[in-house]
């Protein structure tokens, strides 16, 4: 994992109680900024459903709650700033998820931090080749966490 230092920021913003734990969001993170090699700053913010529908209408147009949102940060040329931007993480959802899913909570959890990180990374899923090459890091990252791929789960419960 990385020893580039990590500065994380958890905000619990959510009446939910089945949330993860600091320590493995922490290490969530960290290994999805396994190479990343620099400094990083960054702040989870786990919400409930009425923030969650009111940031994903206000930044994506889409009112209703989703399970991850990614907002990148990107400093003026002359600031010097470590921040790689906030992740914002619906509680009911991922719990709602999981169990459509047939997860374990907290491996789609992982996922879904792992996910948004990458796309604060910079990875995205709006082409076939796009959404191979994330999936194809998040399954590598997940398989280092000790986490079945998650999309071969879906696939089984849609198909099943």
């Amino acid at each position: 994992m990385t020893d580039s230092p990590v500065m994380l920021e958890i905000q619990r913003a959510s009446d939910d109680t089945a949330l993860p734990e600091a320590a493995d969001l922490e290490r969530w993170v960290r290994a999805a900024l396994d190479d990343i090699g620099q400094p990083v700053e960054l702040v989870i913010r786990i919400v409930d459903e009425e923030e969650g529908r009111e940031l994903n209408d206000r930044y994506r147009g889409k009112n209703k709650p989703t399970n991850v949102l990614s907002f990148p940060f990107e400093a003026p040329p002359e600031v010097e700033s470590h921040h790689l931007g906030d992740l914002v993480i619906c509680a009911s959802v991922v719990s709602r998820e999981a169990g459509e899913q047939r997860k374990v909570l907290n491996d789609h959890w992982a996922h879904l931090v792992v996910h948004g990180l990458l796309h604060l990374r910079g990875y995205d899923h709006q082409t076939e080749e796009e959404a191979q090459l994330m999936e194809s890091r998040e399954r590598t990252i997940l398989q280092e966490l000790g986490i079945e791929d998650p999309y071969r789960q879906i696939d089984e419960v849609e198909q099943g």
